[in-house]
């Protein structure tokens, strides 16, 4: 799977204040990119902290919860696009999950 951007991901964990999510990006981005994932059953069963929303997205809790990664996924051409990371304040504030 390939995923669209990680800079997104490498300008979020080089905030200051941010840190602490470095390591959990990278590792959520090494495995993610590792497999050609056919559906978000295969994903969710995997990442069992993440939670479909619908609309093809996907949420993950990165370091316990305290951030909020949202990617929307397309199988039939293997891409994911990061279409949000912040912290779990920052995620309640969204109002259209689905769309973001």
């Amino acid at each position: 799977m390939r995923i669209i951007a990680k800079g997104t991901l490498k300008a979020f964990w080089e905030k200051p204040e941010y840190k602490d999510a470095e390591q959990q990006l990278k590792a959520w981005y090494k495995v993610i990119t590792e497999k050609d994932w056919s559906s978000p059953h295969e994903i969710t069963n995997y990442f069992t902290d993440s939670d479909q929303v619908g609309n093809g997205r996907i949420v993950f809790n990165i370091c316990q919860n305290k951030y909020r990664l949202i990617v929307f996924f397309r199988y039939d051409i293997h891409i994911g696009y990061i279409k949000f990371i912040g912290t779990h304040k920052q995620y309640d504030k969204i109002s259209d999950i689905k769309n973001i």
